[in-house]
């Protein structure tokens, strides 16, 4: 920070000597050294605080970066179960015709689903686990 050489320090020195004398020389430069030593520590602690403290600002900015990643991701796969969804319940509005894309027999045209609220028309079919359904299978996977 300051550059003190060797004949500024000597200077300092033969100026105190004659300004305090011989006798309260040695306890004036002891008093000094222990103001500078507390300045050193008091600029050390306060430039940790300062880095910890934008280590702990990089940290947030990086989590909130995956966070909004992780609900892009959660949002993408919601859409996509949405429109697997949206598909099969129209696939399946047509009770002549099964949908061989869903891979799932046990779905029919008065079962019901999260997308269809209906009640079941057949009380002796139960509906289908969601873990069962492809496009579970399929985020899960991911």
């Amino acid at each position: 920070m300051f550059d003190i050489g060797f004949f500024e320090l000597l200077l300092i020195g033969i100026v105190g000597l004659l300004v305090l004398g011989p006798e309260r020389l040695p306890k004036a430069a002891r008093t000094a050294g222990l103001w500078v030593g507390r300045i050193k520590r008091s600029v050390s602690t306060m430039q940790r605080e300062i880095t910890s403290q934008l280590e702990a600002e990089e940290l947030r900015q990086k989590l909130a970066e995956q966070q909004k990643k992780l609900d892009e991701g959660i949002n993408q796969a919601r859409r996509g179960v949405e429109k697997h969804f949206e598909s099969d319940s129209k696939g399946s509005s047509s009770p002549s015709t099964p949908t061989p894309s869903s891979g799932n027999n046990h779905q029919s045209a008065g079962a019901t689903s999260d997308a269809d609220p209906q009640p079941s028309s057949s009380p002796e079919t139960p509906p289908a686990a969601p873990s069962s359904f492809p496009a579970d299978k399929d985020s899960a996977s991911r």
